[in-house]
């Protein structure tokens, strides 16, 4: 599964662009410097806009942070003296009308009030973005005041702060009532928007880091990811200071949802210096995943898993987090051992004698259920691949346990060969079939009336969005939950014959080997607790 993934992933992904390292008339590019030599006295201007490209200087209540006398590659300095300086402030989004007043904000360090800004369509899912600027001190980064303006003195940046998050509204009810315990705001935000409505976040934390860097770059050479940091003066040819917003430690449950009801967004600025490597591993991590073919929603839940990540590397013990990483490594090879060694057994196997065939037939069952159900609940499309390559293997086995043929005698509506399945000699010939039927029979006794219990609780007391949807999620919580009995024909064939030497030994001992491993993860990772039991019932 793992290669085949692979290989889907480099069939779309594109190669890097050829890159440019030579100059006019073929001659090899010069390195650069930075533009900013070590121990540059710096003046920090921080703006707040609606606006992408941000020309507002003359408006004083644009400003949000200024901090001046900074130098740069200082890591002594600050209140900390880690080299970080920190400023709070509140943006005022409320509705203004012209000539208002806008509010205020306090700077966490002078202690000074001084005029916010203001933003009438942030409230509507409007976006607001932050413009900083670094200049050489003295220097201002208004281009149109040319006396105090230079392009080479003045290095800039912008992002938007605000982050938009898809919100799904699930429609289900109670199938025999009609009733629902949903919102009823949520039911007509659904009738009024869709099934998905697209919604401004915010988060009151970012940190604005410029790596301490000296390095000769030179212009088309500069490896990915940095590349997209480190930008080149067209005319001299050098580079400014790398600025970077960092929030990879900003959580997805730390953010909140705007809306009419609030009038202003704490906000927490800081300023920081950051080493080259440290810089390299942030920008690694925030680099999109190569599944940029996938759509939006795959972005989303990968910064879903991340968030998981982070909160085991800040909230977990290091001795036990330590453990994880090395039996995390341990569990992929088992899991791919286990894997091959599958495969091999069935491929090479002569004989069925000692082994279930039904039970091979309701892998088959359970496959295409999981499949089924995580179509219906739109999961990630990665793990619909996986599912779906399982499914495509549990049907291989069928080929192996049984002889399967194409009947061009008896066609299906007159027009299509049936395919029929016919048990192999090998099979037919020892007892195992008999202690198969035999084992089944008795399961039936006790699976079919479980099967009924639930699905009755299940339309009684659980909502769906329809009866197909019932129909899948039912079956897959049974399996969910009694999944363990299909192991018992097989335990059974191999108590009426006396033996396990028919068994795939070595795959057994691998996924028992992970069980283990499960139950480790099962405490280390969050995850509902239906699927915490199943890992220790394996």
């Amino acid at each position: 599964r793992i290669f085949i993934i692979w290989a889907i992933s480099s069939w779309f992904r594109r190669g890097p662009a050829p890159q440019e390292q030579s100059g006019a008339g073929g001659t090899p590019r010069a390195p650069s410097r930075n533009l900013f030599p070590k121990d540059t006295l710096m003046d920090l201007y921080v703006y707040i806009s609606e606006h992408e490209h941000f020309t507002d200087f003359n408006v004083s209540s644009a400003l949000f942070w200024q901090q001046r006398d900074l130098v740069y590659g200082d890591w002594t300095s600050g209140a900390n003296a880690d080299g970080c300086y920190e400023h709070y402030g509140e943006v005022d989004i409320s509705q203004v009308g012209p000539g208002a007043s806008a509010g205020s904000s306090r700077d966490s360090q002078s202690g000074k009030r001084h005029p916010s800004v203001s933003f009438q369509s942030v409230q509507q899912n409007g976006s607001i973005y932050v413009h900083v600027y670094f200049t050489k001190s003295g220097f201002h980064p208004d281009p149109r005041q040319k006396n105090l303006y230079r392009r080479l003195a003045t290095v800039h940046t912008s992002r938007m702060i605000n982050k938009y998050k898809r919100r799904r509204f699930q429609k289900t009810k109670n199938l025999l009532t009609g009733e629902t315990e949903a919102d009823p705001e949520m039911i007509k935000r659904a009738e009024d928007y869709g099934p998905v409505e697209v919604i401004s976040h915010w988060h009151p934390n970012l940190t604005i880091n410029m790596v301490d860097d000296h390095t000769p770059w030179v212009k088309g050479s500069v490896p990915p990811p940095l590349d997209q940091y480190v930008k080149f003066d067209a005319v001299s040819g050098d580079y400014y200071p790398i600025l970077y917003f960092n929030d990879y430690w900003n959580l997805q449950k730390d953010y909140f949802p705007i809306n009419e009801t609030l009038r202003r967004l704490p906000f927490r600025l800081s300023f920081c210096p950051l080493s080259l490597w440290r810089w390299q591993l942030y920008a690694a991590q925030s680099t999109k995943s190569p599944w940029n073919f996938l759509g939006e929603d795959l972005y989303e839940q990968s910064d879903e898993e991340q968030d998981s990540v982070k909160v085991a590397l800040l909230e977990t013990n290091p001795y036990l987090l330590a453990l994880t990483i090395v039996v995390s490594i341990v569990h992929s090879v088992f899991e791919f051992l286990a894997f091959k060694n599958d495969i091999q057994f069935w491929n090479s196997r002569q004989s069925l004698e000692g082994l279930s065939v039904r039970s091979v037939f309701f892998g088959v069952f359970q496959s295409l259920v999981v499949l089924l159900y995580i179509l219906d609940n739109e999961t990630n499309f990665v793990v619909q691949v996986s599912v779906f390559i399982g499914l495509l293997i549990d049907l291989w086995k069928i080929t192996k346990v049984m002889d399967v043929r194409l009947d061009r005698e008896n066609k299906v509506a007159g027009v299509f060969p049936r395919l029929t399945f016919t048990d192999k000699s090998t099979y037919i010939e020892s007892s195992t079939k008999v202690y198969d039927d035999m084992a089944f029979r008795y399961l039936s006794w006790i699976l079919f009336p479980l099967l009924g219990c639930y699905a009755v609780y299940s339309l009684l007391y659980l909502e769906h969005k329809g009866w197909y949807s019932w129909v899948l999620s039912m079956l897959y919580g049974f399996l969910l939950t009694f999944g363990f009995i299909t192991m018992t024909p097989q335990l059974f064939i191999n108590y009426k014959l006396k033996s396990v030497a028919h068994l795939p030994w070595r795959m057994l001992t691998y996924k028992a080997l992970n069980t283990f491993i499960d139950d480790l993860f099962a405490f280390v990772i969050k995850m509902p607790m239906m699927y915490r039991i199943g890992c220790l019932r394996d």
